[in-house]
């Protein structure tokens, strides 16, 4: 066996290129959508349920910065999820996939992204 391949172990160093990075994000925010859903059901419930759980809901969420923020974390990652989604599909019907295309593509969402997700943090607070 041959033990002399270079072996690099400092993760610091490593330097993802920014379409893999966008689709690593793609499957974080997939998967934190997935956890999240037992708290959206329940706040959807909880907002359904009658005029007074919902004043309750409302007077709950607007008091505490915690709950703020998680929805916010919510909103921001089915933003983005949609966002890069869609660039997904385009890109699964052949259209921009070669490189500097999605580079180009890859860049695009994530700006499209953060101006969305800045647009609902202010909507929010």
């Amino acid at each position: 066996m041959n033990n002399k391949r270079p072996v690099n172990l400092d993760l610091t160093t490593i330097r993802f290129p920014v379409t893999a990075i966008i689709s690593i994000l793609h499957r974080i925010s997939g998967v934190w959508l997935f956890l999240a859903l037992p708290l959206l059901i329940i706040t959807l419930h909880g907002s359904l349920d009658s005029i007074q759980s919902f004043a309750a809901l409302d007077l709950y969420i607007s008091n505490l910065f915690f709950l703020r923020f998680l929805i916010w974390t919510v909103l921001a990652a089915g933003t983005y999820h949609f966002v890069a989604g869609i660039r997904h599909m385009i890109l699964d019907m052949g259209i921009g996939d070669s490189f500097q295309s999605g580079k180009k593509t890859a860049w695009i969402v994530l700006m499209i992204s953060a101006i969305l997700i800045v647009i609902e943090g202010v909507w929010l607070w």
